[in-house]
């Protein structure tokens, strides 16, 4: 439910019914994008585990057999979990505040 009120100059104020259907329109926008925004998350989760071992890709370095298997998981992550309910499971957390941390194992090295 979408408020009546805003806040200008610290003061609220009531909205006109053009204000209240605009900022229902961008609520639902928003809204619509949530399985976006949570991919974008994990992509960018996924580039900085691949990016913290990349050092193990140089060719002076025999990367463990292991590590390779991980690193491809985590490459094909979009099209191993391509819904937002996969993407939720993805994206649990596990701990308390401040050490929150992913639940699902493809965030862990080996």
């Amino acid at each position: 439910m979408i408020s009546e009120y805003k806040t200008v100059n610290g003061k609220l104020i009531k909205m006109s019914a053009e204000e209240i259907t605009e900022r229902q329109i961008e609520v639902n926008d928003f809204n619509s994008k949530s399985s976006e925004r949570k991919l974008a998350l994990i992509k960018e989760l996924r580039l900085q585990k691949l990016i913290e071992t990349d050092y193990l890709a140089n060719s002076d370095v025999t990367m463990p057999d292991n590590i390779k298997t991980w690193r491809q998981s985590l490459r094909n992550l979009p099209q191993d979990f391509s819904t937002e309910k996969e993407y939720d499971t993805l994206l649990e957390m596990e701990g308390t505040f401040p050490n929150q941390t992913y639940k699902h194992s493809i965030w862990s090295k080996p």
